[in-house]
């Protein structure tokens, strides 16, 4: 099989997953509604939270999508540590794919989950009025950014899963990584109203250049703090370096 091949076999494989308990897609439905109905509506009532004249909640909205996608991106190294305790990461380490392309087939994977997760926000987005862009070119955009961002966190899991190696030490660490990477990004506001501290740290954030290519694209009138080529430059290359440490990592978890 060529590399393209093996890459799609071990996203088809992952997303069979999905298949067989589409209610996972509901669920993960229940938290950007939560966001964007409650957070938002209250927190649209104060003042000074966004640049310009722009209602709060569509500014709001591309942050809660990159939310999603981080959310449900960072827990995806558990499902390899499953895999391991079942024998399934064996079956992959004697395969003759390069690790490479078993990191990047998970990636693929976790971005059909990500995009399945727009849609909600998206529907979400617009029976509350927001003034959401659907040209075909900016959704094309979007989804772009979201396959991505959810490629990044989701290998960026893969790596802690091959660190932490249990289960439970997994889920401590990824609860206490995944709050201070919302917070500590443009999502829910502007860098501009950010301490000095905090906003070095947001420049670091992948998830800050994530949130602001989605609000050029997923907004009318949407406008880049950073610029679209830098937003993709910066996730791309993060994403990467990322899958050449998981690479090299990956093949430890049957150690």
């Amino acid at each position: 099989m060529d590399y393209g091949t093996e890459v799609h076999a071990v996203a088809d494989a992952e997303l069979r997953k999905l298949r067989h308990d589409p209610s996972e897609i509901l669920t993960r439905a229940i938290q950007p509604a939560i966001w964007l109905v409650l957070f938002g509506e209250v927190m649209a009532q104060v003042r000074g939270l966004t640049s310009g004249n722009g209602r709060y909640l569509d500014f709001l909205a591309p942050g809660i999508l990159a939310q999603s996608v981080l959310f449900a991106a960072i827990f995806y190294g558990i499902a390899a540590i499953w895999e391991r305790d079942l024998g399934i990461l064996h079956r992959y380490m004697v395969s003759p794919a390069p690790r490479s392309a078993l990191v990047l087939g998970k990636a693929l994977s976790s971005a059909v989950r990500g995009l399945t997760q727009a849609v909600v926000v998206y529907l979400l987005a617009l029976a509350l009025g927001i003034n959401v862009d659907l040209s075909p070119l900016s959704l094309l955009g979007v989804a772009c950014m979201i396959a991505l961002g959810s490629g990044l966190f989701s290998t960026f899991s893969l790596i802690i899963a091959c660190i932490v190696k249990t289960r439970e030490r997994f889920m401590g660490i990824g609860q206490v990584l995944t709050m201070p990477i919302f917070f500590a990004s443009n999502a829910i506001y502007p860098i501009d109203i950010m301490p000095g501290w905090l906003r070095t740290i947001s420049l670091a954030n992948p998830l800050t250049y994530q949130v602001d290519a989605l609000r050029t694209l997923m907004l009318v009138g949407g406008e880049s703090k950073f610029g679209l080529a830098v937003d993709c430059l910066v996730l791309a290359a993060t994403l990467a370096a990322l899958v050449a440490i998981a690479a090299r990592l990956y093949p430890r978890m049957t150690a």
